[in-house]
Order: structure tokens, then C-alpha cells, then sequence
């Protein structure tokens, strides 16, 4: 057993319906709020300020989805302790006493700003630990956490696939209504991310645009969020797997400030079902999976 097991007991949870509509997965990896005490105490910044990361509250504005028959997967642990939107070691030699594994990947864009798969900074770029981490704690969050998240969420694509012969996959996440860097303009209420049309089919893309364009919000694609590793690993169109990530201006449904939800919180959870209904609407002949012209 790990230090952190009653805690976080479960990590994770998928809420199943007894009978799925479509082969459609709502996914909030970044909503975790439960932090385990022992890394509150290695923490040189308080709660709130590692909160900052959280894409708080996603987990309830896809929740009820799971009651209009489509699965809904949720992770409990923050992003801050373990990101599962990363490789499994994406990590930094400077966080860790002791060797890395050869395999781990230590020179990505992500591992330099910081936000690898063991974080070493929250979102505004404070440093998250007093000391360096030994390394093998960090390798057994990611065995207890990271892999049994990931082939949970492999499983249920897959029974998706099996099912329907297509998946998609929605990955919901939420971001600052105003980045770090001063020049940037307020963001749009929502970004659509599909890896530059690599991720999914630019049909569903389409969808999920032109839906929220019909119900009043402002849009943008890609920037500045394209998708992460979940979106980039899950994501074969192909092959008839599709995933789009979602994410929403945090501002439109919560103060930021107080980190409370607002009137218009409702809203936006209903909305998502609106979604979810034009995203049936998409014949399955049109995901595929496709022959290549080879073939």
C-alpha cells in the first residue's frame, strides 16, 4: 500500500450507464481536488495557491451527463500531484534525488515549462516543493495513479469501439480568462482542440464548434490550447478513434477570484447536454474507421 491510498480511495471514478446512447466520453482529468497530506506538507505554497491549478469544478459541469447515457470519467487527485494529460514520464532530473529511468522523457516542451507529468510548478508559476522529491516516490504515483487512470480510460474506449465500431472521446478542461503573458487578449468562452485536425474528424470538430456558436458563445480553435496528451494518444480518426478537447473560460460559470460558482453555472452543465445530443446526431458511417486508399 502507498502512503496516500485512504486518501485517495478511489483515484478515479467512471460513472457507467446501464445503456449507452452513442459512443461518446466525457473526460475531466484536471478537476481533482483531494490532496494528500503528505503533499500539502512538502508544498512551499498553500492550497489555494496550488488550487489555481485545478480545473475546478468541470467533473460536476459533465457529471450529469452519465444519466443521459454517456460515460462519464472523473479523477479525483489534482492535477499539481500527478497530471495524467502528460506521457508517463514526462519528468525533470532537477525535481528528483535519485536516477531517473533511462526511458523517461526529460527534455519536452512541457518538462521545461515545469508542468511535466510530476509538476514542479502550478499554473502561475510558482514553485510547488520545498525540497527535491525522492525519485521512486514520484514512480509510484505514477504506478498507483497515472497507469490504472489510463488503462481505465483505454478500457472504456475500447468497449466504445467494440460496441459502436467508433469512439470519441471529449476531454473537458477549464482555463484563466486572461493568460499570463500581459499582450494576449481575454480569451474566448471556449476553445476547441484537435491537435490542427489530427485528433478527430474535422466533421466533429464542426459540431461541437457551430453548437456553442448557436447557443452564444465566442470561439476559438487551437490556440491556445491544441490538446495535450490525452487528445494527442487517444485520437487515431483513422481508425475511427476521435478526441476533441474542450476548454471552457473559467469566468463564464465561476468567479475565479473566489473560486465559486456563479448564476450562470447551470447553464453551462445544460449546455453540455446540448452538445452531447448534436454530437448523436453525427451518423457513425462518418467516423469510420476508413480504408486508405492503398487498400
Amino acid at each position: 500500500m502507498t502512503q496516500f491510498d485512504g486518501e485517495l480511495s478511489p483515484p478515479f471514478e467512471i460513472n457507467e450507464p446501464s445503456a449507452w446512447r452513442a459512443p461518446i466520453i466525457f473526460n475531466s482529468p484536471h478537476s481533482g481536488t483531494v490532496y494528500p497530506a503528505e503533499f500539502l506538507s512538502a508544498s512551499r505554497i498553500d492550497i489555494a495557491s496550488l488550487r489555481r491549478s485545478e480545473d475546478s469544478f468541470m467533473d460536476d459541469l459533465i457529471g450529469g451527463l452519465a444519466n443521459r447515457g454517456f460515460p462519464v470519467v472523473r479523477v479525483h487527485f489534482p492535477r499539481s500531484y500527478v497530471d495524467v494529460n502528460r506521457e508517463p514520464y514526462e519528468l525533470d532530473p532537477r525535481m528528483f534525488t535519485g536516477r531517473l529511468p533511462s526511458f523517461a522523457n526529460t527534455r519536452s516542451m512541457r518538462v521545461a515549462g515545469g508542468l511535466g507529468t510530476i509538476p514542479r510548478v502550478v499554473g502561475d508559476g510558482q514553485e510547488i516543493y520545498r525540497e527535491r522529491l525522492n525519485v521512486d516516490d514520484a514512480l509510484t504515483r505514477i504506478e498507483s495513479l497515472y497507469k490504472p487512470y489510463h488503462r481505465a480510460l483505454r478500457r472504456l474506449i475500447n468497449k466504445a469501439y467494440q460496441t459502436f465500431g467508433t469512439a470519441i472521446l471529449v476531454d473537458c478542461h477549464s482555463m484563466p480568462s486572461i493568460g499570463i503573458a500581459r499582450e494576449e487578449p481575454r480569451r474566448p468562452d471556449v476553445v476547441i482542440g484537435d491537435r490542427y485536425g489530427t485528433s478527430c474528424a474535422g466533421l466533429l470538430t464542426d459540431v461541437v464548434e457551430d453548437t456553442y456558436r448557436r447557443l452564444g458563445y465566442s470561439i476559438g480553435r487551437n490556440k491556445p490550447y491544441a490538446g495535450g496528451f490525452i487528445t494527442e494518444h487517444y485520437g487515431n480518426p483513422a481508425s475511427g478513434l476521435h478526441a476533441v478537447q474542450i476548454e471552457l473560460n473559467r469566468s463564464i460559470y465561476m468567479d475565479e477570484r473566489k473560486r465559486e460558482r456563479t448564476a450562470r453555472f447551470d447553464q453551462i452543465a445544460d449546455d453540455f447536454t446540448v452538445l452531447a445530443d448534436a454530437l448523436i446526431d453525427i451518423p457513425l458511417r462518418l467516423l469510420g474507421p476508413f480504408q486508405t486508399a492503398a487498400e
